[in-house]
């Protein structure tokens, strides 16, 4: 968790408990107490009204509110469609986590939007066309995140099976089928994969940095219709 997103949680937490102790919050933060006490001055010196000390705990002042935030009606519609195409489309870690982003931004904007945020009318249906993935999405996000290479086994269009070590560079949803850019150790280029045609997936220890023509930035350079947000055709995610 980002320091800022912390913090944020601190004030979240105080606001829903009239007396909270560093203990408990670091318990829920997964962080030390002295991360929590460390915090809390660094809040009472920003100007949150909190009072009271080490050992005893910490209460939030009566009053003390974040500015709220102030959308429009079509910020609210895009942030709304936005995160349920997620939950739709996405693994369940992230659906979970759009779901949060939703609740976090209506406990904090102006009540006057609060209906309309739950009432807009764009929805996204579920993933019933999604091709179906054989491992979990979840982690080739992390080792996307965290620099990871990934190893599987691969079946492109023509039936022909190989076997892969990649450097994951980003995901891309092309309904109904996610794909994987990368770059490929077998083909010592860039490749991309269908997700639903790979099998034996496993995530590796071994990270890897950024090299000069091996990187996001110059598969993109190479491949418009991605940046673009164009359907690749097939035949790109096969060798």
């Amino acid at each position: 968790m980002r320091r800022a997103d912390r913090l944020f949680e601190i004030i979240q937490f105080m606001r829903r408990r009239k007396l909270v102790r560093a203990q408990d919050l670091a318990r829920s933060l997964e962080v030390s107490e002295r991360t929590i006490y460390r915090d809390i001055q660094d809040l009472i010196g920003s100007g949150v009204p909190i009072e009271g000390e080490a050992g005893v705990g910490y209460v939030l002042r009566a009053g003390f509110d974040m500015p709220p935030l102030m959308f429009t009606e079509q910020e609210i519609e895009s942030l709304v469609l936005g995160a349920r195409i997620v939950q739709s489309w996405a693994d369940p870690e992230l659906a979970e986590a759009a779901g949060n982003v939703i609740a976090k931004v209506e406990a904090v904007i102006p009540e006057r939007l609060k209906a309309y945020m739950a009432n807009t009318a764009l929805l996204a249906p579920e993933h019933a066309y999604m091709e179906p993935i054989s491992f979990e999405l979840a982690d080739l996000r992390h080792a996307v995140r965290s620099r990871l290479k990934v190893h599987f086994h691969y079946q492109n269009i023509y039936a022909e099976a190989s076997e892969r070590t990649v450097r994951p560079l980003s995901l891309a949803y092309f309904g109904p089928v996610w794909l994987l850019a990368s770059w490929c150790e077998l083909r010592d280029d860039f490749r991309t994969f269908r997700l639903d045609r790979i099998r034996n997936f496993t995530v590796q220890e071994d990270r890897f940095s950024d090299e000069t023509g091996k990187t996001l930035h110059d598969f993109l350079q190479r491949e418009h219709t991605w940046s673009r947000g164009v359907p690749m055709p097939d035949s790109i995610a096969q060798h």
